[in-house]
């Protein structure tokens, strides 16, 4: 708005000082908090704008001084160079070393590009692909190796494209939906990149299959009708795919998500495809089993992560029931108490006084000449048993805490962990290193949501640097 009497230019300038202020403000206050993480996670995503600009998004997960899971946008920055690993660690490294976050950071969430992946490699953090992005590309993958569906498919997206493009059309199916007191839901339309939409628009499509139908057959028009048999499959492909589009739309919804749900997440899925699969064979059982097949690599896969499988077993509201197999989570025990007993033997050397200087050989010889390793038997074996000693507590902290009943699932398990953090010093501490890894990188798309109506048509020529000031300050609010 502009301010009457005032140049335009001048209030142009004093705009850009309100937000340059506002930002510095922010980034302070940002690192003052992020500085007192323990651990902190990362996700990263790459946009092109409008002018066909590329900018590099990184946002940062941690549990922050109130038990809370914290996110904080490090930065959205404009990235002219080619999308190589090399290129995209050292933006990346740059904003690590100026957050003072790269000995914290525990994982990197991202896409399952490559140079995302050899990016993680080049910066040695661990890497884990976004859960979103992997049922897409699972769900995907078994539609595509489902002839039937695709061939249904193919005449949905026909007839859908049919009603959206022709005013008749549309206005005769209005009619028919009136007539047949029908909802007047318009149809949905496939997206390529988007296994979801698919299915969205087989569900509309079922549920208005009367008014399509008789619209259809009123029009002059060669586009076939789905036939009654075509609605039996899609019927029965919507059942199968039902629980992926829950399990998609509750982690677009989520504000923040820890990835200790991933491995529960899809161990879910998994008897949601046993119970299709026992039923009479059917196109809709045969993708259950391709369903099941994809989504079992994957799962085995993430379950072999350090990263994701003692975040779910520090989740009490998971434990030892979130993975698929038995063995699989007494390995991973197993690996939790290993982790405990580090935090032990870490907690009682930083609490210790610094041990004495070491004799030099010659000093050692001549100890032992005037008679001074007379203790030194006892010291030997002493030495293993206060080793011992850290992996029984350790093992016993671990069996106390796997020994409780598990929460409710809608509770949060960092309210859990602050009111146990005495009971559990350690695990405690490794709840929140592995509590803050997120189970997909919706944040960073969620960033460029937000550049998409900053940078929009009729307003195209801001410089990148205001870009990544305006979205820091929205997303950091």
């Amino acid at each position: 708005m502009r301010i009457r009497g005032t140049p335009i230019v001048e209030q142009d300038q004093a705009l850009k000082v309100m937000v340059e202020a506002r930002y510095q403000e922010m980034k302070e206050k940002a690192k003052a908090s992020i500085e007192k993480a323990a651990a902190v996670s990362l996700t990263s995503d790459m946009w092109i704008s409008i002018n066909t600009e590329a900018y590099l998004a990184v946002t940062c997960h941690f549990v922050d001084e109130s038990s809370t899971l914290n996110t904080v946008v490090l930065g959205v920055q404009y990235f002219p160079n080619a999308h190589t690993a090399e290129n995209i660690a050292q933006v990346k490294g740059s904003l690590m070393t100026e957050w003072a976050i790269t000995d914290k950071v525990t994982c990197l969430v991202t896409d399952g590009a490559a140079n995302m992946g050899a990016c993680a490699r080049e910066l040695r953090l661990k890497h884990a692909i976004c859960i979103a992005h992997t049922l897409n590309l699972v769900v995907k993958k078994a539609l595509d190796q489902t002839p039937e569906v695709s061939d249904i498919r193919a005449k949905s997206r026909k007839i859908v494209g049919y009603f959206r493009s022709s005013a008749t059309a549309k206005e005769r199916l209005s009619v028919v939906q009136e007539q047949l007191r029908k909802p007047q839901f318009k149809l949905i339309q496939e997206v390529e990149t988007r296994w979801n939409s698919t299915y969205n628009m087989l569900q509309r499509l079922f549920e208005q299959m009367e008014p399509v139908g008789a619209a259809l057959a009123s029009l002059t028009t060669d586009i076939p009708p789905v036939s009654s048999e075509e609605f039996g499959i899609i019927s029965e492909c919507l059942l199968v795919l039902a629980p992926f589009n829950d399990a998609t739309t509750e982690l677009s919804q989520e504000k923040r998500r820890s990835g200790s749900k991933v491995i529960p997440l899809l161990t879910m899925l998994d008897h949601c495809l046993n119970e299709q699969m026992e039923k009479s064979p059917s196109i809709g059982s045969s993708l259950a089993q391709k369903l099941r097949m994809l989504l079992r690599e994957k799962l085995d896969k993430i379950q072999t992560m350090s990263i994701m499988f003692l975040a779910t077993l520090l989740d009490p509201r998971f434990r030892k029931l979130g993975f698929l197999r038995p063995a699989r989570a007494s390995e991973a025990e197993e690996r939790l108490k290993a982790e405990c007993a580090s935090v032990m033997r870490a907690s009682t050397t930083s609490s210790s006084s610094a041990p004495p200087p070491q004799p030099s050989t010659s000093q050692t010889v001549e100890a032992v000449s005037h008679g001074n390793n007379l203790w030194h038997r006892l010291d030997e074996s002493v030495r293993p048993t206060q080793t011992h000693n850290v992996t029984a507590d350790a093992n016993i902290e671990v069996q106390r805490y796997m020994m409780e009943p598990n929460i409710g699932r809608l509770e949060d398990p960092l309210k859990y962990w602050e009111r146990q953090k005495y009971v559990y010093p350690h695990l405690y501490k490794l709840a929140l290193t592995y509590l803050c890894t997120p189970a997909s990188s919706v944040p960073c798309e969620r960033v460029f949501s937000k550049a998409g109506e900053i940078l929009s048509k009729k307003r195209n020529r801001l410089r990148p640097a205001t870009v990544e000031k305006l979205l820091f300050l929205n997303k950091n609010q």
